[in-house]
């Protein structure tokens, strides 16, 4: 077996792994002894939402009153009869193993550090420079305006950008309609960010957890939250871990076939003046398969400040948070290692 130093050597950038394939795990993905996760984790009971009545105005309040419940209680659910069809979902899940599936120099095309980039291959969080690396490759890119970017992403698989495409746009509009209940359900009425999201941004991250020798010793991901307003989540099989907020325990999202998962993200947190919680969330590793990931991130435009919402300040509840923008997070994440515990939504605080 290789050393570290020589894995080090013999791999550069793009090639290390999980790029590669490892019978052990290098001691550059290991992570602290406190912080591995178990082989056999709880399961969290995931409250889950059906979407079939939002628009029905009999049944959208109930719905709406739910999903701000769970946004104030955990800040993570999962949604059924969300109009996305299982052809669409595996189509997107087919394309994305097709593209972690091609050559490695093919891959390595679109690699870059800079976390500005709005297409972009890299492995872990940022290659070679945080201090603890992550058994994960990605590939990030921008998708709204779709027209605007497209031409940008992959062209292999030849149907990627068709089939990515096409889950992008209609998870965008899934993320709009949620965005207008999440609004509604702070009191702020279903209009509140309209227009700032309709022209807001959306950028996917498309990630490949390889399988590992020796998952209890490394992360996919280090805990944190998402800068977002909200995220969607669809995946291939478990690998989500939610904390508890109340006791610090870490527990697997159980599968649900066809439903898609639900973050909170940092800016509603803001955006709520701290009434709902965006989710601090880890992924976990399998030693048997590969997991994919699609993650639809959206927020407003890329200088629009988040602040709280001027309805929900009051004298017993004053302003919690500072104004940001996604390019602020973008300079955050530029400045800090978020593998070693700095929060984008704790420099928001205000002490």
């Amino acid at each position: 077996m290789e050393s570290d130093d020589d894995a080090n050597k013999r791999y550069p950038i793009g090639q290390t792994p999980p790029e590669k394939e490892f019978s052990y795990v290098p001691k550059s993905y290991e992570i602290s002894t406190s912080s591995r996760p178990s082989l056999n984790p709880e399961i969290t009971n995931v409250v889950v939402i059906d979407l079939a009545g939002l628009n029905d105005p009999d049944q959208r309040p109930n719905i709406v009153k739910n999903i701000g419940n769970v946004c104030r209680e955990s800040g993570f659910f999962q949604i059924i009869n969300h109009g996305i069809s299982q052809k669409v979902l595996d189509d997107a899940l087919g394309t994305a193993f097709g593209f972690f599936n091609l050559p490695t120099t093919e891959k390595t095309r679109y690699m870059s550090n800079d976390v500005h980039k709005p297409v972009r291959y890299g492995t872990s969080l940022k290659d070679g420079v945080d201090k603890t690396q992550f058994w994960r490759i990605f590939l990030k890119h921008y998708a709204h305006p779709l027209n605007d970017w497209i031409q940008q992403w992959p062209d292999k698989p030849s149907d990627y950008r068709d089939k990515m495409g096409d889950y992008a746009m209609k998870a965008r509009h899934l993320a709009l309609e949620l965005m207008r209940a999440i609004t509604e359900s702070l009191g702020i009425g279903p209009k509140y960010l309209e227009n700032k999201m309709e022209d807001g941004m959306q950028v996917m991250a498309v990630n490949c957890y390889p399988k590992c020798p020796e998952p209890h010793l490394a992360l996919g991901l280090p805990p944190h939250s998402d800068y977002s307003c909200i995220t969607i989540v669809h995946h291939s099989l478990c690998g989500l871990e939610i904390m508890d907020a109340s006791d610090g325990t870490w527990r697997l999202v159980p599968e649900l076939h066809g439903a898609l998962q639900v973050h909170v993200g940092d800016h509603v947190e803001v955006l709520s003046n701290g009434l709902y919680k965006s989710i601090v969330h880890r992924v976990t590793l399998n030693n048997d398969k590969t997991r994919v990931s699609i993650a639809s991130l959206h927020s407003m435009g890329m200088d629009e400040k988040m602040a709280p919402a001027e309805e929900l300040i009051t004298d017993e509840h004053p302003t919690k948070y500072k104004e940001s923008s996604f390019r602020d997070f973008l300079n955050f994440l530029t400045r800090n290692d978020i593998s070693e515990g700095k929060s984008f939504i704790q420099s928001l605080k205000i002490n």
